[in-house]
């Protein structure tokens, strides 16, 4: 029996080659004078940056720039971002870039408009009120945060991650241009593709999944797995780079209606600890874990395997199950994700505390498919630290 379930969401999307030139229009349409822009700093220094600023100016909105985001960001960035927006008067915020810049950029919106600090709505449904409205402008085919109402923070000092999860951090505006995604590099295509990819497999079957959800992941899973290699191994062809932008979008929605599993648990401590980009640790830990998760719903892993080009009628049920994990192997495999942790530097003693730390980040393991616990982390960290696989 699917689970109750209600929809909300992202009020617009606008997607399509060129679609950055609507960011002016957005504000606009928001009677926003003013806007904060969120960017990173090397991102700041490139051409989009110029191009969003050239656009806000065409339509009489008045550009203040905050380029100091970094990857796996502190809460204090949102801090520090929404003193400077309230200083500035600022009528909505601008998130260009990748998860980490639209992470701090939806946090800054609510930080406005609520009392304290980031670390203080770290959490579900802490954010008292509506903050003010945001634009959300992807520059990778991977994160979906355009489209959620999380903001994932790592808080440094004590070595863990943790999100600010409220519906009033859902964007007013996503704004998708597939163009903006031509020139990224291979292994960042790669690892962003990735994360997407787990997204849609992890919402897919999630426990609080429901046939919304279901159909929006399990297609997600089919356009990823047919166009990332492409996107990697061609990046300047438009058709791979819109069906990535495409995946990815689906995922982030999925991933808002259904949630996350064990993956993202084990791959919290990866960057809090190490420093490992979410990417990264996704696209590292998901087949390790799909091998585990399998069995816990024969259907729905049939179901991965068939999306990403297994034929159903070869094998049994449990058997074709088995081959979503090597499914995603062989992606990886192909794009070049590392194929363990060991590549990654991790050290193997580091693994009981990792193991302990994945336990807390409660919903994603009780969205899991299948039970887990401190011995099952550890068991999984240790195959993806040796390269141990099953299939």
């Amino acid at each position: 029996m699917n689970p109750l379930f209600t929809m909300e969401g992202v009020k617009k999307t606008i997607f399509g080659a060129g679609a950055l030139q609507e960011v002016g229009e957005a504000c606009k349409a928001l009677k926003a004078s003013r806007a904060l822009l969120v960017m990173d700093r090397d991102l700041s220094k490139m051409d989009i940056c110029t191009r969003v600023q050239e656009t806000l100016q065409k339509s009489r909105v008045k550009a203040i720039l905050y380029p100091e985001v970094t990857p796996e960001p502190a809460p204090s960035l949102a801090d520090e971002g929404a003193a400077l927006a309230r200083k500035e008067k600022v009528g909505c915020i601008i998130g260009v870039g990748g998860g980490s810049t639209m992470d701090v950029a939806k946090a800054i919106g609510v930080l406005v408009k609520n009392e304290g600090k980031a670390v203080d709505y770290i959490g579900l449904g802490l954010v008292n009120k509506p903050g003010i409205p945001t634009i959300m402008v992807p520059t990778t085919a991977g994160t979906g945060s355009e489209v959620t109402f999380t903001a994932v923070f790592t808080m440094w000092e004590s070595k863990t991650k943790g999100g600010i999860n409220s519906p009033f951090l859902y964007p007013h505006t996503a704004i998708l241009d597939p163009e903006l995604t031509l020139g990224l590099p291979p292994e960042i295509t790669a690892t962003t593709g990735m994360d997407a990819l787990t997204h849609a497999i992890e919402s897919f079957t999630s426990l609080q999944a429901h046939f919304m959800s279901e159909t929006i992941s399990l297609n997600a899973i089919e356009i990823i797995s047919d166009s990332l290699r492409g996107a990697v191994f061609n990046g300047k062809n438009y058709q791979n780079r819109e069906k990535m932008m495409q995946g990815s979008y689906m995922a982030g929605l999925g991933l808002a209606m259904s949630g996350v599993g064990a993956v993202h648990a084990l791959a919290y401590p990866l960057g809090a600890n190490f420093g490992i980009p979410h990417g990264m640790a996704n696209a590292v830990m998901l087949p390790y874990v799909l091998e585990y998760n399998y069995p816990g719903n024969i259907d729905k892993f049939s179901r991965i395997a068939f999306a990403m080009g297994d034929d159903e009628n070869d094998y049994p049920d449990r058997a074709l199950a088995a081959q979503a994990a090597k499914a995603v192997f062989e992606l990886g495999s192909d794009i070049g994700i590392p194929r363990t942790l060991k590549e990654l530097n991790v050290p193997e003693e580091a693994i009981p505390e990792m193991s302990a730390a994945a336990m807390k980040v409660e919903r994603p393991i009780l969205n899991n498919p299948r039970t887990m616990s401190v011995k099952v982390a550890e068991d999984i960290y240790r195959n993806a630290f040796h390269g141990n696989r099953s299939v």
